[in-house]
């Protein structure tokens, strides 16, 4: 009898080892949906956005593009920058492509319109790179992590670059959800730190004259004594930039400021040798293995540096890696019991995304353009990083 009960107990062993090898070999893949702006003007973000996950997917799995033991599998949309489209798409992508989460999109304003799909789904998506506040604020839900730097994070490391009593400061962004917020966040910033905002301007996302408008910042501010600034807050193609640097500003003591941008971006800011700002990622501003990789493999394989972006699709993807691993599971409340207060690596350094609102907090860059005749754009040399904790925003969801 006894050696009968070995035998059985041998088996069942036996048995249950087979079954769970089975089951690992057949095991769902993970999904994940992917929806950036692919095509029209910011098509330059989206697309280094995907490139940048799959790089970080790569890196973060050691190449074996599987966690958990789980193949993963990317599902990728084009929002065309249209709000009703990016709801169509995510609708589709929990419903009908069962994806497990999501990642996107690139405009604020159509990632404002997507966070009830969430909601309704009770499904992860991870906003990156939109950065208006209020998709971490007044209209976030629970299912809502963002890796991307809000507005409230740019403009406390831009106002650090300059503000202080005695500054004058006029701001000019789009008339939208990002320039709006950026520019908000900018002024309550630049105050504290004891600047003044003396003008505001809000263009034509599509505008390409901004004449009118630089010369009512011109009137604002031409007789104030200086320091005086103008804060330049633009996304995508075009922007006022270039008209800014030929309309004279120098004979009224006026200086142009801004954040870091794309490279075809700062292109565009060679005439602004010096020009001081702050940054969410230039390729040669963090040193830590993993900026090292990306920027090496980068080089290896499009021979040419990792963009602005790029960097922002690799923390997503270091995000989703670290999250799923450490909730051995797909499953949505498990997930944002793991992702809440979760720190993870990315090109950047370190982040951590804030249980109050899931906003992750990151590094930040100030820099100094330099313009060197063999190099192509302006280049941010850095001057300081700062903190997550000096970038921090406010905490506006109180839950």
């Amino acid at each position: 009898m006894k050696a009968r009960a070995g035998i059985i107990f041998l088996l069942v062993i036996g048995a249950s080892i087979a079954m769970t090898a089975s089951t690992a070999l057949g095991a769902e893949p993970i999904k994940i949906g992917i929806i950036q702006g692919l095509s029209g003007p910011l098509e330059i973000y989206g697309k280094a956005e995907v490139t940048g996950f799959k790089m970080g997917l790569e890196y973060f799995t050691k190449g074996t593009n599987q966690i958990n033991g789980r193949d993963v599998t990317l599902v990728i949309e084009d929002t065309q920058l249209q709000a009703a489209r990016a709801k169509m798409l995510l609708t589709k992508l929990y419903s009908d492509d069962k994806v497990d989460l999501a990642i996107g999109p690139t405009s604020s304003g159509v990632a404002l319109a997507v966070l009830p799909v969430a909601r309704d789904f009770k499904k992860i998506l991870i906003v990156e790179p939109a950065v208006a506040d209020s998709i971490t604020g007044k209209d976030w839900n629970r299912y809502v992590f963002r890796t991307g730097r809000n507005s409230s994070q740019d403009a406390i490391s831009n106002a650090a670059a300059v503000a202080k009593p005695g500054v004058s400061i006029a701001c000019i962004g789009q008339d939208y959800a990002f320039g709006r917020d950026g520019i908000a966040a900018y002024k309550e910033a630049a105050e504290k730190l004891g600047a003044k905002i003396v003008h505001e301007e809000y263009c034509d996302p599509k505008g390409t004259d901004f004449v009118a408008p630089i010369q009512r910042i011109i009137e604002a501010m031409k007789d104030l004594p200086g320091p005086k600034y103008i804060w330049v807050i633009w996304a995508g193609k075009g922007g006022p930039i270039p008209q800014l640097i030929s309309a004279g500003l120098d004979k009224y003591g006026i200086e142009i400021t801004s954040g870091g941008n794309v490279l075809a971006a700062l292109k565009m800011m060679k005439p602004l040798d010096g020009m001081q700002g702050a940054t969410y990622y230039y390729y040669e501003n963090p040193s830590n293995p993993v900026n090292d990789w990306l920027v090496e493999e980068h080089f290896k394989r499009f021979n040419e540096p990792p963009d602005f972006f790029t960097c922002g699709g690799f923390a997503a993807a270091g995000a989703v890696v670290k999250a799923i691993t450490a909730a051995g599971s797909t499953d949505t409340e498990k997930l944002i019991a793991a992702m809440e207060g979760m720190e993870f690596m990315t090109p950047k350094g370190m982040m951590k995304f804030r249980k109050e609102d899931h906003q992750a907090l990151q590094t930040m860059f100030a820099f100094k353009l330099k313009v060197d005749p063999d190099v192509e754009w302006a280049i941010p040399v850095l001057t300081r990083e700062l903190t997550m904790e000096e970038t921090a925003p406010p905490i506006v969801n109180k839950r």
